[in-house]
């Protein structure tokens, strides 16, 4: 059931994240919305008020623990619990190996593995006190296959797969009642090309999305899916995308 669970989203501020927090407020979650840009979390925060749900949000730089800390804070200061955290918030800035573009290796690190890293360990202790709690993490089809250009963006997003699948296995041994939902989407139209700055790459993975891309509402749809199945049922990994891309 979704109506009345606490979920922090990361990445809250546009694309998926935006989309999941208006799909889950309309059906009733609190959501707790965290992103670099304030304006824009102060804008969807205010329009899901307005419209009769129950919202909150904080400037949140992922890769910095004391800022998951804060937003945890943040949800269990204001409505008492969490239920939910969905790790949405990743960049993708694909280049060939070749190009040596080792800033933007960084920062995939940093935000597409540490800020799960970050994220987890600040809402861990939570869910295992109340024997509680649902991971959702963002991963993409790049994190079940290999594509050219995507070498540290797809390492990434492979990591993310073998943390929640092990999350997962030790939540089921250790008696936690914490659930996991791993999901892997293909073209959804969201801001993650802008972070592409190698043009050729650019111009390439523009015109898969132009042709195939889809509304970021089909990823919050899957997510609400996962959230709104029984206490003792994990769907753990969701492979979605446009019918007629060939991904």
């Amino acid at each position: 059931m979704i109506e009345d669970k606490v979920v922090i989203i990361t990445g809250a501020s546009s694309g998926i994240g935006e989309a999941t927090a208006r799909s889950l407020a309309s059906k009733g979650a609190r959501v707790v919305l965290g992103a670099r840009r304030e304006a824009s979390l102060k804008r969807i925060a205010e329009a899901i008020r307005q419209n009769g749900g129950q919202a909150v949000y904080q400037t949140l730089d992922v890769t910095r623990q004391e800022d998951n800390d804060r937003i945890v804070q943040l949800a269990k200061d204001t409505f008492g619990r969490v239920d939910v955290i969905f790790l949405n918030a990743g960049v993708m800035p694909n280049s060939p190996l070749s190009a040596l573009k080792t800033d933007d290796w960084q920062q995939m690190v940093d935000v597409n593995v540490k800020g799960v890293l970050n994220g987890v360990a600040a809402v861990l202790p939570v869910f295992l006190a109340q024997k509680s709690g649902h991971v959702i993490a963002t991963s993409s089809v790049a994190g079940l296959k290999a594509y050219p250009n995507g070498a540290v963006y797809g390492g990434t997003k492979w990591f993310v797969r073998d943390f929640m699948e092990v999350l997962r296995m030790e939540s089921a041994m250790e008696g936690s009642n914490i659930r996991t939902a791993t999901i892997y989407p293909a073209a959804i139209n969201t801001e993650l090309l802008a972070t592409i700055s190698a043009k050729e790459t650019l111009d390439q993975m523009q015109d898969v999305y132009d042709k195939y891309g889809i509304s970021p509402d089909r990823i919050a749809s899957v997510v609400a899916f996962a959230i709104d199945q029984p206490e003792d049922t994990t769907i753990n990994e969701f492979t979605v995308g446009p019918a007629n891309q060939p991904w």
